[in-house]
């Protein structure tokens, strides 16, 4: 018999899944593995985002896992978009991202003003242009033209931040080194990775281990939200299926509302024995606990809400959480945290969750 729950019950199963309620996170690693990688385009959020699931939060910890221990690597991973991942997952990431090889179609190229040659060219020459060294993008756009002779690259290169740089990310070849006089660097993983792999997993190892770590924090999913996730819906059918059929042994079907979908085993009475969730929290943006769910999933995020969360350009705002629903969103104004509340929530957990937050921002 599947057993059946409330969307009540998943997002307060994600909330403590995700060390949001209660707050207990531990180290930073052990945070982002958690929550399948933190979105990372806006380095406070990303902080904020690990910071505020710690119990023992510690100032700079994530960037000395970052720059001095390398237990995380920050590159394009998820949606084509920045995120912290640890650093023993990467590989997983780029099996995966990497045979997408979206790079190859003709509306690519066309939409980013380069020919197949000169896309290959720069996939070649970049490793070795990289290799046993830490680039700022100036000194490695001037290394790829001396690798290729082709000076013609250094307009491709320059415009537009990091579209062309994407491919290698996604075939494990480029991420983010240490910043060099408030300037990003790259390097190359096989140099900066402890343990890098002599070769990539396949990609349906990957792409296994990538659906257990989603549906570990984003449960219970299927295979378009675990999709939508990825790459905005950019897998292969085929794949995504194969994925979640070599994962049955592991998984277990349940029923949310009335719709089906499957979660790992192990989770399954744990789910079914929660609660729906009562407290309040506040979450930054670019919040994993938004991005790991679809936009239109009501119960989460109303209807009419949904233009102050998600907003131009792709900016997620900051939000207010309670009973597991956005009611409202936030910002940091002169050290004081300013709301914009949809629905009522009780002022002195709110006024509470606003100064640890605070705190953690000062």
């Amino acid at each position: 018999m599947t057993i059946s729950v409330t969307w009540p019950q998943v997002l307060a199963w994600r909330l403590r899944r995700q060390f949001v309620d209660p707050v207990a996170g531990g180290d930073a690693v052990s945070v982002v593995r958690r929550l399948a990688g933190v979105q990372a385009q806006v380095a406070l959020s990303a902080e904020l985002a690990v910071a505020v699931r710690q119990a023992r939060p510690r100032r700079g910890e994530t960037g000395q896992a970052l720059w001095r221990d390398r237990t995380l690597v920050k590159t394009w991973t998820a949606r084509g978009t920045l995120h912290l991942v640890p650093a023993d997952e990467l590989a997983s990431y780029a099996a995966v991202l990497g045979s997408f090889r979206h790079w190859d179609k003709g509306s690519w190229q066309r939409g980013h003003g380069v020919t197949a040659a000169e896309v290959a060219a720069i996939i070649e020459a970049v490793p070795r242009a990289l290799e046993g060294r830490t680039l700022t993008r100036e000194e490695l756009v001037e290394g790829v033209i001396e690798v290729t002779g082709d000076a013609h690259l250094r307009e491709a290169l320059t415009s537009g931040w990091g579209a062309l740089l994407k491919p290698l990310s996604f075939l494990g070849e480029l991420c983010y080194g240490p910043p060099r006089e408030g300037r990003v660097t790259f390097v190359s993983p096989r140099d900066w990775v402890p343990g890098w792999p002599s070769e990539l997993p396949a990609a349906a190892q990957g792409g296994m281990a990538l659906v257990r770590s989603f549906l570990g924090a984003h449960g219970p999913g299927t295979p378009e939200t675990f999709d939508t996730w990825l790459y905005r819906g950019g897998a292969r059918k085929a794949d995504l299926r194969g994925w979640f059929r070599d994962l049955a042994p592991e998984l277990a079907e349940i029923e949310v509302e009335g719709r089906p979908m499957v979660l790992l085993a192990e989770h399954l009475d744990d789910l079914a024995a929660t609660s729906p969730a009562a407290g309040v929290h506040l979450l930054p943006g670019f919040d994993q606990y938004i991005l790991g769910a679809p936009r239109d999933l009501e119960p989460l995020l109303p209807k009419e809400a949904r233009p102050k969360v998600s907003r131009a350009a792709g900016w997620i705002s900051p939000v207010v959480v309670h009973r597991g629903r956005v009611a409202g969103v936030w910002e940091a104004r002169n050290g004081e945290i300013a709301f914009d509340l949809f629905e009522d929530v009780p002022p002195a957990a709110l006024k509470a969750e606003a100064g640890r937050v605070a705190a953690l921002i000062g």
